[in-house]
């Protein structure tokens, strides 16, 4: 009988009461809801001045891109389909959603949200929107394909297709090298 191994992301949990911050594998992390995440990709979306929605993009970019290397390479995670399985794991086990990369390559990847935290909780908060507004879902596919194929953040654009916010099934994502 053939076994299969599995890809699991392994959470080592803390939480500090003198400083009142959570740790997951020695990295800070945060603890959010859908009411503020939709208040910050709101406030992101509405900044005239300066590009919030790229802004809060490159800063989920930049966020997620050192976790998903750095667990890569603390725990030896070489191969690709394995590397993707893991930051499908991180998504879902984060409560950010359900995500599925269809396609993957090294210039270009296509992947699609069943359910986005985000996305869900504008719909509760203020219904549907014609544009998409999961800026933190682009920045994590950004990050991940960096991280998956060991470049460095700002390697990939992340193009928001479809979206659960207008209405669509599921959020659908093309991915493009620089």
């Amino acid at each position: 009988m053939a076994i299969e191994k599995r890809t699991e992301w392994i959470i080592d949990h803390k939480f500090d009461p003198k400083s009142c911050r959570h740790f997951n594998n020695g990295k800070i992390g945060v603890l959010h809801c859908h009411h503020y995440a939709t208040l910050y990709c709101q406030l992101a979306d509405d900044a005239d001045m300066v590009d919030g929605k790229e802004l809060l993009r490159r800063s989920a970019e930049y966020a997620f891109w050192p976790l998903l290397s750095g667990y890569f390479k603390e725990h030896g995670v070489e191969k690709v389909d394995e590397r993707v399985a893991l930051c499908e794991e991180y998504w879902k086990l984060s409560g950010m959603g359900l995500l599925s990369f269809g396609r993957v390559g090294k210039m270009s990847a296509a992947a699609s949200m069943a359910h986005s935290h985000v996305d869900e909780g504008w719909l509760k908060k203020w219904g549907k929107r014609d544009k998409p507004v999961n800026f933190i879902g682009q920045g994590f596919l950004a990050a991940a394909m960096a991280a998956v194929y060991g470049m460095p953040p700002g390697s990939f654009a992340v193009n928001e297709k479809q979206s659960i916010v207008s209405g669509a099934e599921a959020s659908v994502f093309a991915i493009v090298r620089k």
